[in-house]
């Protein structure tokens, strides 16, 4: 089922952080405002489908901390950082520490949608990769040794004869490897077959 994406706003000005939330519950997103990373971090609000814009400054933990924070106990995240012209050096020290974009005040409306709408999709794209890797995991999980040798060895691009070879089997024996194998992956092509490996590979989740 598809996650409803949610945009948490966290800016210690009210007014921008009110301006702010209107703008993106009216471009139909789901909004949630904080007054400080402070006050984000005590709720711990669930970050399925999120996507976190944040001041660059503020009392307590500032924008920076929050990004490190978040990473070492959730991983990847989309923060875009918002920035002062002052500050664009702390804002580019957020980019090296993960920030998916910095937004430099004042900006523009469609500036700032753009930019949490792109967090929003890349976020969904990979979220989608990674459920489909556990779900071709778990298809891989049922293959015998030697289905999974000759499912690998197909994926490097070798043939029949030499998967036989190396494995001291007949051509014939690694014909039915192959078709086992594809069917539990629920493979229609070897193309199929390449790509799930692939995907696996990517987003590993062992």
């Amino acid at each position: 089922m598809a996650i409803d994406p949610i945009v948490y706003i966290i800016d210690d000005d009210d007014s921008a952080r009110e301006s702010l939330e209107f703008l993106i519950d009216c471009a139909g997103l789901r909004v949630r405002g904080f007054v400080s990373a402070d006050a984000f971090l005590a709720a711990s609000p669930s970050l399925e489908g999120a996507c976190l814009v944040t001041d660059v400054r503020m009392p307590g933990t500032n924008g920076i901390e929050l990004l490190d924070a978040l990473r070492v106990r959730h991983g990847p995240i989309p923060i875009i950082v918002m920035t002062g012209h002052a500050d664009v050096p702390l804002a580019i020290q957020a980019m090296k520490s993960g920030a998916a974009d910095f937004i430099e005040k004042p900006f523009d409306n469609d500036v700032i949608l753009s930019a949490i709408r792109k967090a929003i999709s890349e976020q969904a794209g990979s979220a989608e990769a990674r459920a489909e890797s556990e779900r071709l995991s778990e298809r891989i999980a049922t293959l015998s040794v030697r289905e999974r040798e000759v499912m690998d060895a197909l994926v490097e691009g070798k043939a029949n004869k030499a998967i036989a070879f190396d494995l001291g089997i007949s051509a014939r024996t690694v014909e039915v490897y192959r078709a086992n194998a594809m069917m539990k992956m629920h493979a229609k092509t070897l193309s199929d077959l390449v790509r799930m490996a692939m995907i696996v590979r990517l987003f590993p989740n062992t």
